[in-house]
């Protein structure tokens, strides 16, 4: 019998996606650039995004998780493009989840069920991803009337029974209490455990000490940084990032 507490959706044996690379990436809108000549690789791990407000971080994600199209320059998986099967294999989970007006569980099913899994093993397996993420006891109540730290909860169950090889989240934890940042953040070192690259948008430097292998650090469209965590944080290389270490603001 197959342990139900385990992804079901995962592809079949496949060429690996990763490393994530951006070469000369720009993102212009009306004629305004907003993204700017962005190189980076990105291998295994956990990759924090940073930088202040309007830097670029949740751009520069939707751009890499194939939302938004490139201005110019070019973003490659492991050497190639993004296609309808790379898609497959990578989730994305928003500050603010998309959920369907319908129980929590049901979330799970429909996932399940657009996945082709068979109707007589949705309703168990959605079950499992709830008690798996701790929202068992939350399974026929409205996903909609959850609370802000339940919703993003259920939208990692979700991302889960899809058993991406990566995972993007933005600002998953913002505007939740401590104990539902720390779900959260629970959550998300599941996938991390599990082999799933992360790559997450944070403004809180102690999550992003908690959570970090490498930190990704843009201002004003510009990526400035790119080193391993402890680096980052003990000796950044540029005056904007090391005043947003001390927390100021980086102008």
């Amino acid at each position: 019998m197959s342990d139900l507490s385990q992804p079901h959706l995962a592809q079949a044996t496949t060429a690996p996606m990763l490393p994530l690379s951006l070469d000369g990436v720009r993102f212009s809108h009306r004629g305004q650039r907003l993204l700017g000549d962005i190189d980076l690789r990105l291998g295994a791990g956990r990759s924090l995004i940073m930088g202040p407000n309007g830097a670029g971080k949740s751009l520069l994600m939707r751009l890499c998780h194939g939302l938004l199209t490139p201005s110019v320059g070019q973003i490659r998986w492991n050497g190639q493009p993004l296609s309808p099967a790379l898609a497959l294999r990578q989730a994305m989970v928003f500050q603010r989840p998309v959920l369907l007006k319908r129980s929590a569980q049901a979330n799970l099913t429909y996932v399940l069920a657009i996945r082709g899994c068979p109707r007589r093993l949705r309703k168990a397996r959605a079950q499992a991803a709830l008690e798996r993420f701790g929202l068992a006891s939350l399974a026929q109540r409205p996903a909609r009337v959850l609370s802000g730290g339940e919703q993003q909860r259920l939208a990692l169950a979700r991302a889960w029974l899809l058993a991406p090889d990566i995972l993007f989240l933005d600002e998953p934890t913002a505007a939740l209490d401590p104990a539902a940042i720390r779900a959260v953040e629970e959550a998300v070192n599941q996938f991390h455990q599990r082999g799933t690259k992360i790559v997450m948008t944070t403004h809180d430097l102690n999550q992003a000490r908690r959570l970090a292998d490498d930190v990704v650090f843009l201002n004003a469209g510009r990526l400035l940084e790119h080193s391993p965590a402890e680096r980052f944080f003990d000796t950044p290389q540029s005056s904007e990032a090391a005043a947003f270490v001390r927390g100021e603001l980086p102008w």
